[in-house]
């Protein structure tokens, strides 16, 4: 099939467009603010991939296929990685430069993101915390409100097991249940992949603006981040160590 108009790299990659979007707001513009916008549109380039990514995740656990949501799970993991090391780039930004052109940012926050939002949620977060903190920035997006009303992915590995007449128990304590148990692992892989993501994102919040200062936008900056560190997607696989190899 012949392509509809002529494509080349820039107009395939609508790179005019992509690259007008980035619109220092400093005056004059401060040198070290391109960098700070580009790391998190960019961020927000790699949620939209993830969330597609999961939507094609829930489509096959929906389907009772394991081996396709355990590639899926591979891809999510590798995404969730480079997510994580784009923060580096920011360990660069001395606190006193940042602090030149953090006024021009206004009541902008990353908690503001309604992607990384959908992630939390799509992944499992349901505690009344999260809930609140959805309400602090008015009506649900629409994306927010769609990852809250599909099944979260610890409930529908559940019901995975549960297609396959097995217990989480049996897919760790019996042979012969390789591909389930490598999907349990490819989800705690996420968590902790994802928990990564937090903590060095905490640490780069505390090492610009210090731990004790509240974050851009009104919100409680390091203090709320450190908090999240340690919330859980699937305390069931947690648990199930517990029981299993728990000191006896």
């Amino acid at each position: 099939m012949n392509a509809p108009r002529e494509i080349s790299y820039p107009t395939y990659l609508e790179l005019d467009t992509l690259l007008g979007l980035q619109r220092p707001q400093s005056a004059p513009e401060h040198p070290d603010e391109l960098l700070f916008i580009v790391v998190h549109q960019a961020s927000e380039l790699w949620f939209k991939v993830l969330l597609h990514e999961f939507d094609q995740l829930i489509a096959h656990l929906g389907a009772f296929d394991a081996a396709a949501a355990l590639t899926t799970m591979q891809r999510i993991n590798t995404l969730v990685e480079l997510v994580a090391h784009e923060l580096s780039a920011l360990d660069t930004l001395p606190p006193q430069r940042f602090m030149q052109f953090r006024g021009y940012l206004g009541s902008s926050s990353g908690s503001q993101s309604a992607q990384f939002r959908a992630i939390e949620a799509t992944s499992g977060l349901r505690d009344p915390h999260f809930m609140a903190a959805l309400k602090e920035h008015g009506p649900l997006p629409p994306v927010v409100a769609r990852a809250l009303e599909r099944p979260t992915l610890q409930a529908l590995f559940l019901a995975l097991l549960a297609k396959e007449g097995r217990t989480l128990e049996q897919v760790y304590a019996e042979d012969g249940h390789a591909m389930l148990q490598m999907l349990a692992e490819a989800f705690l892989a996420y968590e902790q992949g994802f928990a990564r993501w937090r903590f060095l994102h905490v640490q780069l919040v505390e090492r610009i603006i210090g731990p004790d200062t509240g974050g851009t936008g009104g919100t409680l900056g390091a203090k709320y981040l450190t908090k999240t560190v340690h919330q859980r997607f699937f305390p069931e696989l947690w648990a199930v160590r517990s029981k299993l190899y728990g000191r006896r």
